[in-house]
């Protein structure tokens, strides 16, 4: 891609790079025409050694997308991937049977422990999160 005088590039870093370019502010449109609204998508430039988060090819745990509140007396296959993350995530040694029982509450508090998010042995929004990003990363298992 060419750039003009005038242009300026707006660049948002997060797991991937998305770029617009327009005329800058206060600009003259004779500088040549805009290229307005190109996004430019680039994954994980900068080589970092965390995969994607949510399941996916480059995910360790594949049994569901979905992220439900859970706790113990749940079951399903949101179960089985919250059993996959601890076992990946601090080595927990769970069978991955999709009963959220008293070993994965247990291995759920010890995790938010480790984590330094409050230990209440249920896995929501926040559980979910650190879950999927610690399983996911490299040098797991911690803690």
């Amino acid at each position: 891609m060419r750039m003009r005088r005038g242009y300026t590039v707006a660049a948002a870093l997060t797991f991937s790079v998305a770029l617009t370019v327009g005329p800058a502010a206060g600009a003259s449109h004779d500088t040549g025409p805009a290229v307005s609204g190109t996004v430019v998508h680039a994954e994980k430039p900068w080589g970092a050694t965390v995969r994607k988060d949510g399941p996916g090819p480059d995910d360790v745990c594949n049994y569901t997308k979905k992220r439900p509140n859970l706790q113990r007396g749940s079951s399903g296959p949101a179960v089985q991937q919250v059993q996959c993350y601890l076992n990946n995530a601090i080595g927990a040694n769970l069978g991955e049977d999709g009963q959220f029982g008293s070993d994965t509450q247990t291995a759920t508090r010890d995790f938010q422990r480790c984590a330094e998010i409050p230990p209440d042995g249920r896995v929501g929004a926040q559980t979910w999160s650190f879950l999927s990003f610690w399983a996911n990363s490299a040098g797991a298992p911690f803690c």
